[in-house]
């Protein structure tokens, strides 16, 4: 069964450029991950200070393995959390 994550990111006034680059970059590295089904980050339309990703990895092991990854300590460790004044993820399955 797949294993899905929705995350959403509130980043600080003034730090969104660099928020997209690292999202930017994050995407094709990501999307390469042998369990990586869907990885696709968005920017809220609503407000430029909210992102948010929707992930979808063949198990658990593969989100590990994603948050184990080089480019994850990098990219969002690195760049994008830093920046943040509030992350919520959310983990799920798919329904029947």
């Amino acid at each position: 069964m797949s294993y899905a994550v929705f995350a959403t990111y509130t980043v600080r006034a003034g730090e969104e450029e660099a928020v997209i680059e690292a999202l930017e970059a994050m995407t094709p590295l990501t999307r390469g991950e042998q369990g990586c089904l869907v990885y696709v980050a968005h920017r809220s339309a609503e407000d430029p200070t909210v992102f948010f990703l929707y992930e979808q990895y063949v198990d658990e092991d593969a989100f590990k393995a994603h948050v184990a990854s080089e480019h994850f300590e990098r990219h969002i460790k690195g760049v994008v959390w830093p920046r943040l004044d509030d992350r919520v993820r959310l983990i799920g399955a798919p329904l029947a």
